[in-house]
């Protein structure tokens, strides 16, 4: 069976690298990225469009972290096949984020379905929210070198990725399965990097046998917000949701354990 870094990995080859890329605006820091993924044969140029207009539609909620963009569009006849590019920028650019401008680096995902590519959105979360390995992946001198780090090879320096020390567990509440939702505009991308970084910090705290985490878009989470405790999103989202009867909670960071962490200890109340 694959690994988490292998699928990464396959899907993100080296040929849909590319380091100190120049883009006048966020437009053109996109486009970008989705010419890379046409010419790896991933999609076709409408899917780089559709990505363009995801953030005319809903903001800038992809701008997942710090200097991080994560662009994406709804699974469409425009996607080929799944796969990823990354975009790392020669100079800063604003996206419009309240907290997570200026961009720096851009990764793209075009994906047929909405489960094709769950475990390497999992293994990109960790290596991202991971300090040594993002310090790594800023350095790295190469498409090559950087994709040595992607696949949890350690660098030449010794940097790449650590395990991280698991953060104080409290005590998990004996009861009924609760569920959380993590909301994007899609369902598909950045939803999945809360998701994953949620349930991280589920798994420190003891907790995953009693709260399951979906990711989902931002329609299906009204449908679904009676089912769930509390809803995790960007402050955009959050906007989109409005009331749905349910605590919203806005992450700033979708690859931070420590931020989620402090989220999830208020939803609790502990």
């Amino acid at each position: 069976m694959m690994t988490c870094m292998e699928d990464l990995k396959d899907l993100l080859p080296v040929e849909a690298v590319r380091l100190d890329v120049r883009a006048a605006d966020w437009r053109a820091a996109i486009g970008a990225a989705g010419r890379l993924m046409v010419e790896t044969g991933a999609t076709t140029d409408e899917y780089t469009r559709e990505m363009v207009a995801n953030v005319e539609e809903n903001g800038p909620y992809i701008v997942i972290a710090p200097g991080v963009a994560f662009a994406h569009s709804r699974p469409s006849p425009a996607v080929l096949s799944t796969g990823m590019s990354w975009v790392r920028l020669a100079g800063p650019v604003e996206f419009g984020h309240e907290s997570n401008d200026p961009v720096t680096l851009v990764v793209a995902l075009a994906a047929q379905d909405s489960a094709a590519h769950t475990s390497a959105m999992a293994s990109l979360a960790r290596l991202l929210g991971d300090p040594g390995t993002a310090a790594a992946l800023a350095a790295a001198p190469t498409p090559e070198a950087l994709h040595a780090v992607l696949a949890g090879e350690r660098t030449e320096d010794g940097s790449g990725p650590e395990p991280s020390e698991p953060s104080a567990a409290p005590e998990p509440r004996a009861g009924s399965l609760h569920k959380i939702l993590t909301v994007c505009g899609n369902g598909v991308g950045t939803s999945l990097f809360l998701k994953n970084t949620l349930e991280q910090v589920l798994d420190r705290w003891g907790w995953s046998r009693f709260v399951t985490v979906e990711a989902t878009d931002t329609i299906s989470a009204k449908g679904k917000a009676s089912e769930a405790v509390a809803l995790l999103t960007s402050r955009e989202i959050a906007r989109t949701l409005g009331d749905v009867g349910r605590p919203v909670k806005v992450v700033q960071d979708f690859t931070s354990t420590a931020e989620v962490d402090a989220v999830l200890r208020d939803t609790y109340d502990v």
